[in-house]
């Protein structure tokens, strides 16, 4: 398993080929549908994102509530294909990587190979190993949105998948 860290440049992103498997230590924002389309109302209002998406990895996720003792709870992945709407235009803006469960569609595909990002797939189910990687979160935006809302996650060998590189290969 390939050991990174964030952020990751572009030769990092570039030399990443579907199928390999890594651990991701560092920054992570969560955003789930909900506050994708608080980020659209954002940008057609030419407002800033609660983040800078620059070289920013986005994890589609929601995380429960931290236990005590614990940063986080259970953070698992939501389905990526319910982001395809906007993952185009969330990379076009500079992410480096978005993180989910299962394929998403041929535009955001090339929109991965375009911008020069990748698409890491973490494991359904694992909800209970991921938000144990998680060593800190804090609230970033819409607190309304509970678990929805945008953390920043700082996270410490977070298991992942290439699902798609920046070449265009797929694991799917």
């Amino acid at each position: 398993m390939k050991k990174l860290t964030l952020p990751l440049t572009p030769a990092q992103l570039h030399a990443l080929r579907a199928g390999e498997c890594v651990a991701l230590s560092g920054t992570v924002y969560t955003a789930r549908d909900c506050a994708h389309r608080r980020f659209m109302q954002l940008l057609e209002e030419k407002k800033p994102l609660p983040f800078d998406p620059k070289g920013a990895v986005l994890y589609y996720a929601g995380p429960c509530p931290a236990p005590e003792g614990k940063a986080c709870g259970s953070c698992g992945p939501t389905t990526s294909a319910r982001m395809n709407s906007f993952a185009p235009k969330m990379l076009r803006l500079g992410l480096s990587a978005i993180i989910g469960k299962g394929e998403m569609s041929a535009e955001t595909q090339n929109a991965l190979r375009e911008c020069g990002a990748v698409y890491f797939a973490a494991i359904g189910g694992a909800g209970a190993l991921y938000g144990n990687a998680v060593k800190n979160m804090q609230l970033v935006a819409f607190p309304d949105l509970l678990s929805e809302a945008v953390y920043r996650l700082e996270v410490v060998d977070f298991p992942l998948v290439v699902a798609y590189d920046t070449l265009g290969n797929s694991v799917y």
